[in-house]
């Protein structure tokens, strides 16, 4: 959270993280003045009105494939009219001082990010955009490749195609967040995701940055001592 980032992703569902590490990590992250999102484990109203009672100012949402799957997301998000999640006492309002301010803090902020990991997801990306409360998508491009048949191939024709379908749809709606995680360390990467129009980027993860920092020590420490 002091590195210099606009937003960091909890990640519930590729991870062993539990609601109660979530809770604090998304405290730790706002402590910082940085937007604690939380990619949940699956498209879960219960999970995910927990996790935005934690104090998540908004979600990413796996296998996010129709419509219907964005309004349910969308649904445990916000409170009715706009939703359906329910009130209870929690850290998100200060257990109920300011909830009046935090309903209209999250009718106006709260977000709903859904993933296009899939063939279908791009095939209707334009209808889940028109589902109000959606703020935009996330390309998961690893599982995008693994649907079109191509696993790991993220320059396949396929998966170029797919992302290029991608960002036609998304110019029908300029105030959805446009989003793709770049999974390598390579800074450069991000720059050109800037390029083709991506405004949500996620940079690689935690394990990636730790573990290629200390391969790469350990290699030239190796190397200096058998020269």
């Amino acid at each position: 959270a002091n590195a210099g980032f606009d937003w960091l992703c909890i990640d519930l569902e590729h991870s062993v993280i539990e609601l109660r590490e979530a809770e604090d990590l998304i405290r730790i992250i706002e402590t910082k003045g940085v937007i604690p999102l939380v990619r949940v484990s699956s498209n879960d109203p219960v999970q995910i009105s927990r996790i935005m009672d934690a104090g998540a100012h908004g979600v990413v949402v796996p296998r996010v494939d129709t419509a219907d799957d964005a309004r349910r997301a969308v649904n445990a998000v916000f409170y009715p009219p706009k939703g359906s999640r329910g009130v209870g006492l929690a850290r998100a309002h200060k257990y109920g001082a300011s909830f009046d301010d935090y309903l209209e803090w999250i009718s106006n902020n709260g977000l709903v990010i859904a993933q296009v990991e899939s063939s279908q997801s791009v095939k209707n990306l334009a209808e889940i955009l028109s589902v109000d409360g959606v703020g935009g998508f996330m390309v998961g491009p690893y599982d995008l490749s693994c649907s079109l048949g191509v696993p790991g191939h993220l320059d396949h024709p396929l998966v170029v195609e797919s992302l290029e379908k991608v960002m036609q749809v998304a110019q029908e709606f300029p105030n959805a967040k446009r989003g793709i995680h770049k999974v390598s360390i390579d800074h450069q990467l991000v720059l050109e995701a800037v390029e083709q129009g991506f405004d949500l980027i996620a940079y690689s993860t935690d394990m990636l940055f730790l573990g290629e920092s200390c391969r790469g020590g350990m290699k030239k420490i190796r190397e200096s001592l058998n020269s």
